[in-house]
C-alpha cells in the first residue's frame, strides 16, 4: 500500500510539472502569430531557456488543429532566430529529431521535417538519411538534406541515390540538382523528356498521376508542378483538390496565384472556385495573398467567362437529339417539344456519368447541349478504345473529328481535329497529334463566325478553316446553334468540359418604339465620344462602360450635353458591396450629390450596408428621398434602370418596379432627410453621369429623351 502510495504521489507530481510546463508554453507562443517585434523578441528569449519538457510540449501542439497555428509561427520564429548560432541550432536539431517519431499528424511530421532543412546542423541528418526510405516523407526528406548543404548531408544523398528505387530516387536526384551536383545521365535523360512534352501534355500526365498518387506529399509534388503551368487547363485542374482536405490548402495558393496572374481566367466556374479558395488560404500566406485576390474577385467580370458544360454527377445542361437544325425549324412548338421529352427520355440509357466521366455506352444518338451557341472558346478531354470514332458538332453541325488513327481503311491515320465533313474547305488536320488509344487528349477548340481552330494535346491541327454547313451546302453554318457530342456506336468518355462565350460587337441600336419616341443612344458600346470628365478611371470594355479603380475610377464621367427634363435608361451591373451614383442636373465640379442631385446606385444587400439610413439606398435621392429596397437581381446579373425627371419630379424604375416617385420640392421644403444644404435642388439643368466611389460597376445600353 506504501508503495502504491509513492507512486501515486510520483504520477500526480508529474502530472502538476507536466502542466505547468504547459502553461509556461502557451504564455510564451500567445503572441504568436499576429506578433509585435518587441513582443516576438521577447518571447524568443524565453525560448532559449527552455528545457526538455517545454520544447515537448510546444511540439505537442502541432498534433492538435486549434493549437498548431501558433506553434508553428513560434517555432518558425525560432529556427531562424538561432540558425547562424552554431550550438543553438545543434541543440534544436537534436530536439526536433530525437520527436519527429513521437508526433503524430502528418502536419507536424512535414513541418518538423521543414525545420530541420532550415536549421542546416548535421544532426538531423541521420533521421533524415532514414526518411529516404519512408514513401511519405522521402521528397521532403531529400529536399531538407539538401537545404542543410553540409559535406555529410550531400554524402547521404549521393549515397542513398545509388540503392534507391522510384519513387525516392527522382526525389533525391531532384535534391541534388537544386545543390548543383547532378548526375548527368540521368539529368539528361530527364531534359529530354521533359522536352517532350508541352504543357497541355503536362497537365494530362499530372491528372493521371494525380489518381495514383497515394499520399499527401505526393499530391502536393504534383500540385507543385502544375503551379509552374500558366493557364486556365492547370487552373481547373488543380481547383478539383480544393475537395481533397489533406492538399486543399496547398490548392488553394496555388488557384489563387494562378489566377492572378491571368485575367483570362474567368467566368462562374473561376469565381466559384476562387470564394473557396479564399475561405482555406490561411496563416502566413493570407496578409497579401487574400487582400489581392478580394481585390482580384472584385474586378474580374461576371460576363463571357468559363461555365463548366458537365458538373461530374449528372447530365443536367445535355438533351437527347432531335433531327438536325433543319428539321427542328420545321416543326411546330409542340412536335418538337414531344420529340424532344421522347429523346431526353432515352438518351439517360445512352449516355450515362460513371465515376465522374461522361460516358456514351456504344447504342443511341448524339447528345446536344439544352442551350445553343455561337462563337465560343472550349475545352474539353476525350478518350476511346481501340476502333473508336466519335465527334464534336459545333452549331449543331458535323464535326470536329475523332477517331483511332489506325483505321488506315477509313483514312483516320490523318489523325484527329479535323472538320471531317469539309467538301470545299480543309478537312483533314495539318499534323497527328492524338495520344495512344485508352490515354486521354484534349481539345481546344475555338469558334468565331463561321471558321474554327482546333488544338489537339497542344499542337494546331486545324488553322481557322471556315465549318461547311452540312444540312445545306448552299446555305452557312448556323450562327447559332447547340453543341453536341456525337455516338457512333463505340465507346468514348469526355471529362473537363468548360466553355466561353466569345462577346459579339454588340452595338446598342433604338427599337422603333424608341426612335418614335425621340430616344438618343448615349453609349452604343462602342465609345465614349458623348462623355466627359474622369476617362481614365471609366473605360469601354466588352460593350460596357467599367469603372476601374486602380485606374482612377473614383471621379465622376458625365455627359458632354445638360439636360433639363430627361427620360434616362440605362443597364448596370454590380459587384459585391459595390457603391457608385448617377447625377442628374449637375455641374461638371463639386460633389455633385449636393451641388446636383445623386441617385444612389448601390449593392442594397451586402452585409456591410445594413445599418444605412433609408436615404442612401438603391435608387434614393441622396439625402431627400428614399427608395423602396428589394428589387435589384442578384449580384453580377444585369438590372434594367429609367429614371424619370421633369420639373422637381423624380421617378426610379428598376427592372419593372417603381422605387420611387416623389417631388424634391416638398421632400425639401422643411430641410433635408440628411438635414445637409443640397444647393443643387434648385437646379433647373445640368449634366448626367456616373458618380464613382472607388468599387467595380458596368453600364451599357444607355439612351436618354429630352421632355
Amino acid at each position: 500500500m506504501k508503495k502504491l502510495f509513492l507512486g501515486l504521489l510520483l504520477l500526480t507530481t508529474g502530472f502538476v510539472q507536466l502542466s505547468a510546463q504547459n502553461e509556461t508554453v502557451t504564455n510564451t507562443i500567445v503572441v504568436f502569430p499576429y506578433q509585435r517585434p518587441a513582443e516576438a523578441a521577447a518571447a524568443l528569449s524565453s525560448m532559449q531557456l527552455w528545457n526538455k519538457t517545454n520544447w515537448h510540449a510546444l511540439l505537442i501542439m502541432l498534433d492538435d488543429d486549434s493549437l498548431k497555428l501558433k506553434a508553428s509561427y513560434a517555432l518558425s520564429a525560432y529556427v531562424n532566430q538561432v540558425a547562424n548560432d552554431a550550438g543553438k541550432k545543434k541543440q534544436t536539431a537534436a530536439i526536433l529529431s530525437n520527436r519527429w517519431a513521437a508526433a503524430q499528424s502528418f502536419y507536424a511530421k512535414d513541418f518538423i521535417i521543414q525545420q530541420l532543412g532550415l536549421l542546416g546542423d548535421n544532426a538531423s541528418v541521420k533521421l533524415l538519411v532514414k526518411l529516404l526510405d519512408d514513401e511519405v516523407y522521402a521528397g521532403n526528406a531529400a529536399r531538407a538534406l539538401a537545404s542543410i548543404q553540409s559535406e555529410a548531408s550531400i554524402a547521404a544523398l549521393n549515397k542513398a541515390l545509388t540503392k534507391a528505387k522510384d519513387p525516392s530516387r527522382k526525389h533525391i536526384q531532384a535534391a541534388l540538382d537544386n545543390v548543383n551536383k547532378p548526375l548527368p545521365d540521368i539529368k539528361a535523360a530527364g531534359s529530354i523528356k521533359a522536352a517532350k512534352q508541352n504543357a497541355v501534355q503536362q497537365i494530362l500526365s499530372l491528372q493521371d498521376q494525380m489518381a495514383t498518387a497515394k499520399n499527401p506529399l505526393q499530391k502536393k509534388n504534383i500540385l507543385a508542378e502544375a503551379a509552374l503551368i500558366k493557364g486556365f487547363s492547370s487552373f481547373m485542374f488543380v481547383s478539383k483538390s480544393l475537395h481533397d482536405p489533406e492538399i486543399n490548402h496547398a490548392a488553394a495558393l496555388i488557384t489563387a496565384r494562378l489566377a492572378l496572374a491571368d485575367k483570362d481566367i474567368r467566368g462562374p466556374v473561376v469565381r466559384e472556385t476562387l470564394e473557396k479558395a479564399l475561405q482555406l488560404i490561411k496563416g502566413e500566406d493570407s496578409a497579401l495573398l487574400v487582400k489581392n485576390l478580394t481585390a482580384h474577385l472584385k474586378v474580374m467580370p461576371y460576363d463571357n467567362g468559363f461555365v463548366s458544360l458537365f458538373n461530374e454527377k449528372d447530365l443536367t445542361g445535355w438533351k437527347g437529339l432531335v433531327g438536325n437544325p433543319i428539321s427542328r425549324s420545321k416543326m411546330s412548338e409542340k412536335e418538337l417539344q414531344d420529340a424532344q421529352n421522347a429523346s431526353s427520355e432515352k438518351m439517360k440509357n445512352d449516355w450515362i456519368v460513371k465515376d465522374g466521366l461522361l460516358v456514351f455506352t456504344g447504342h443511341g444518338d448524339n447528345l446536344a447541349t439544352t442551350k445553343p451557341y455561337s462563337d465560343f472558346d472550349m475545352y474539353v478531354d476525350w478518350k476511346i478504345t481501340e476502333k473508336g470514332d466519335a465527334g464534336i458538332y459545333l452549331r449543331g453541325s458535323p464535326q470536329v473529328q475523332i477517331w483511332d488513327t489506325s483505321r488506315r481503311e477509313v483514312g483516320a491515320q490523318v489523325g484527329s481535329g479535323g472538320l471531317y465533313n469539309n467538301q470545299v474547305n480543309q478537312s483533314k488536320p495539318l499534323v497527328v497529334a492524338d495520344n495512344k488509344i485508352g490515354e486521354w487528349n484534349t481539345f481546344h477548340i475555338i469558334m468565331k463566325g463561321a471558321k474554327v481552330t482546333v488544338y489537339l494535346n497542344g499542337q494546331l491541327v486545324t488553322d481557322n478553316v471556315v465549318l461547311e454547313n452540312y444540312w445545306d451546302r448552299k446555305l452557312p453554318i448556323f450562327s447559332k446553334e447547340q453543341i453536341e457530342l456525337q455516338a457512333h456506336g463505340t465507346y468514348v468518355a469526355y471529362r473537363n468540359i468548360y466553355l466561353r462565350e466569345i462577346p459579339e460587337t454588340m452595338v446598342t441600336i433604338l427599337s422603333e418604339e424608341e426612335k418614335k419616341q425621340g430616344f438618343t443612344v448615349l453609349f452604343d458600346g462602342t465609345n465614349l465620344d458623348q462623355w466627359t470628365g474622369n476617362t481614365t478611371g471609366y473605360r469601354n470594355e466588352e460593350g460596357a462602360i467599367v469603372t476601374h479603380p486602380e485606374l482612377g475610377g473614383i471621379g465622376n464621367l458625365f455627359t458632354k450635353e445638360e439636360y433639363t427634363d430627361f427620360e434616362y435608361r440605362f443597364e448596370f451591373q454590380l459587384t459585391p458591396g459595390a457603391n457608385n451614383g448617377l447625377g442628374i442636373r449637375a455641374p461638371l465640379e463639386g460633389d455633385a450629390a449636393y451641388v446636383g442631385m445623386e441617385l444612389q446606385i448601390l449593392d442594397n444587400e451586402a452585409e456591410m450596408y445594413k445599418n444605412l439610413q433609408p436615404y442612401q439606398y438603391h435608387g434614393s435621392v441622396y439625402g431627400v428621398i428614399p427608395a423602396k429596397r428589394g428589387y435589384l437581381k442578384p449580384t453580377g446579373e444585369w438590372n434594367q434602370e429609367e429614371v424619370v425627371v421633369k420639373g422637381s419630379k423624380v421617378k426610379v424604375t428598376v427592372n419593372g418596379q417603381v422605387i420611387l416617385d416623389g417631388d424634391i420640392k416638398e421632400a425639401s421644403l422643411n430641410g433635408t432627410m440628411d438635414h445637409k444644404e443640397h444647393p443643387g435642388l434648385l437646379r433647373t439643368s445640368g449634366h448626367i453621369g456616373f458618380l464613382g466611389h472607388g468599387d467595380v460597376v458596368r453600364f451599357k445600353n444607355i439612351r436618354v429623351k429630352r421632355l
